[in-house]
């Protein structure tokens, strides 16, 4: 496989990102609401802090975008093809860097269910559970990475 290295997004690639998104396995079934009809903008690209792990041939291996204020790790998607990887550990290492450069202190992740493990063997600690919503209709574990 070739080299990974993790840049800063464009918004021109915005596309990329929901196509990512849409594709992921990880919410089939009973997760697919949380990305039904998901759409990252150029815009969201622009207001955001998002980093992609791509590589040497630019292809897309995954992305984070971290909303600065308040601090909320808000997306966070790895390609099924490059899970197992380490692309979510160099995904969540930038996206910790990028955080401390900008003076935070603590990120939130309101995570996945099924990815609550990865969050916490990373260092995150649980702080509590957001309740049922419309798109997500089941508890999600709330969390935060200190910086």
């Amino acid at each position: 496989m070739s080299e990974t290295t993790i840049r800063p997004a464009a918004p021109a690639d915005a596309d990329r990102l929901t196509a990512l998104i849409q594709a992921s396995s990880a919410y089939r079934g009973a997760y697919f609401a949380m990305i039904d009809g998901y759409v990252v903008t150029p815009d969201y690209v622009e207001r955001h802090e998002v980093g992609m792990a791509v590589t040497d041939d630019d292809r897309l291996l995954g992305f984070y975008a971290l909303i600065r204020e308040p601090a909320e790790l808000d997306l966070m998607f790895v390609a099924d093809e490059a899970q197992g990887l380490g692309i979510g550990r160099q995904l969540i290492a930038d996206m910790l860097d990028r955080a401390r450069e900008a003076g935070i202190a603590a990120v939130k992740v309101v995570s996945h269910p099924p990815a609550e493990g990865f969050y916490r063997q990373l260092g995150a600690e649980r702080t509590g559970t957001r309740p049922p919503r419309a798109k997500t209709p089941w508890e999600q574990p709330e969390l935060r990475f200190t910086v």
